[in-house]
């Protein structure tokens, strides 16, 4: 009996035995019943372009193509469609096409390489330059790209050309310095981008009255106008403890031409929220990049109070506060009359470190005085009332990332601060509300 069953035992594991062998067979025989392969040919109508073809046998599951110049495709169901494939630079590519077998098991794949060779660049970008001897700050660019291309455009000190005739144009450069004037070249979704560097050697005497008016508020509407400002609101400190509520536009008005920011007292205590203000930005509806701004104000008085025309990197949800550079075309503290402040805050130096000047206006709580910024790839140089009457100028000499964050667009501000660690480092004078700005406009000539 004993026999018997260890026979029976002996033949039902020999039969396990087998049956695993065939299944493992079977298996290996899965893995090994495809083969990956690809053929390709030019396209018919542009020897650039490269037809693929799947021709792999056997049963697999997925495939990928590497195509050799960075495109490289999902990986996908196993199909047989053509890929057509734009190689926009002469040379040998290897083309990769790759199997899998298992869905469950990345290292189960095969692959086959070929390569394949283009033999011209679809073009060839190129352009050349002329500085006009008689106007040296004007310059003829003139396209001589060589092949097949759709269409160009041009970009310069932060100025864009678009659109038809245009392989030669004549651009302006303002300002002494080294000027980066790019080409762009298109084919398709294919872009190519050529970079010169032109040298001009003096300041355009006529640099002002080549500008024209770019954007303005002259503020002669009913009310503030909500396309070109939001209010800004809360009682939050601002980062510098002040103690104004900003309303939703309940403390500016427009009238007889100018726009009229009033602080106004609410309580007698001090604190965050006994007084309300306005802050007005542009943010997201009105930024500029280089240009000549003027803002004609006039400034409220006492102490406690702290008006500001300033702006703002439109990046700044991004980069942070100082990363996106701020710009303060006037500061003004109520008590040291007759005492305005211009100052550039970046990562390199900011809050009592920023780079700035103040100086004396006997009349800037009285009359209305131009507060203005000239600003170009060089320089930033803050004036009142003329360019000739510069109080400030900000020119790194090794402009750096930290130092100079202002090739990026700024939005403007415009607001009445009450108290806070530096209009409120002597205090609050209750007894000096209402007290307002005015500014009569505020203009971008570029």
């Amino acid at each position: 009996m004993k026999i018997f069953r260890t026979l029976t035992l002996v033949k039902i594991f020999l039969s396990i035995l087998f049956v695993s062998a065939l299944l493992s067979c079977s298996k290996n025989d899965d893995e090994e019943t495809y083969a990956p392969d690809f053929t390709f040919s030019e396209d018919a109508n542009d020897a650039n372009k490269i037809v693929f073809s799947n021709t792999s046998t056997g049963a697999y599951l997925f495939m990928q193509w590497d195509f050799g110049n960075g495109e490289v495709s999902e990986k996908e169901r196993a199909n047989t469609k053509d890929y057509t494939v734009f190689y926009s630079e002469k040379g040998d590519y290897n083309v990769k096409l790759t199997l899998w077998g298992l869905d469950n098991e990345l290292s189960n794949n095969k692959s086959t390489s070929k390569t394949i060779s283009i033999e011209n660049d679809v073009f060839v970008a190129d352009f050349t330059f002329l500085i006009n001897s008689a106007k040296p700050n004007f310059v003829t660019l003139n396209n001589t790209t060589q092949g097949d291309y759709d269409h160009i455009s041009w970009t310069y000190n932060h100025n864009e050309i678009t659109g038809d005739n245009i392989n030669e144009t004549e651009i302006y450069l303002p300002k002494a310095g080294i000027y980066d004037v790019e080409l762009h070249v298109y084919k398709g979704d294919f872009e190519k981008v050529l970079t010169k560097q032109i040298s001009i050697a003096q300041d355009d005497p006529d640099y002002l009255n080549n500008m024209t008016l770019a954007w303005s508020d002259e503020f002669d509407e009913s009310s503030v106008n909500t396309d070109y400002w939001t209010f800004e609101t809360g009682a939050g400190g601002w980062g510098n403890n002040e103690l104004q509520n900003y309303t939703n536009g309940d403390n500016a008005e427009v009238a007889d031409g100018k726009l009229i920011i009033t602080a106004k007292k609410v309580n007698d205590n001090k604190v965050a929220g006994s007084y309300t203000s306005t802050r007005m930005v542009s943010k997201g509806k009105q930024s500029f990049t280089y240009g000549r701004m003027e803002i004609r104000a006039k400034l409220p008085a006492g102490t406690g109070i702290w008006p500001a025309i300033w702006m703002l990197g439109e990046n700044i949800n991004t980069a942070g506060w100082p990363a996106c550079g701020e710009i303060d075309i006037m500061e003004y503290v109520g008590y040291e009359p007759d005492v305005v402040h211009a100052t550039v805050h970046t990562t390199a130096g900011f809050g009592s470190n920023g780079d700035g000047s103040s100086v004396t206006l006997s009349t800037a709580e009285e009359e209305f005085h131009i507060y203005g910024l000239l600003w170009d790839s060089n320089e930033m140089v803050f004036y009142i009332d003329t360019p000739d009457n510069i109080t400030h100028t900000y020119a790194p000499s090794v402009k750096t990332a930290d130092n100079w964050p202002f090739d990026n667009a700024q939005f403007f501000i415009l607001n009445v601060a009450v108290g806070g660690d530096w209009g409120g480092a002597q205090g609050i004078d209750n007894a000096i509300f209402p007290q307002s700005m005015e500014i009569d406009y505020v203009r971008v000539y570029q």
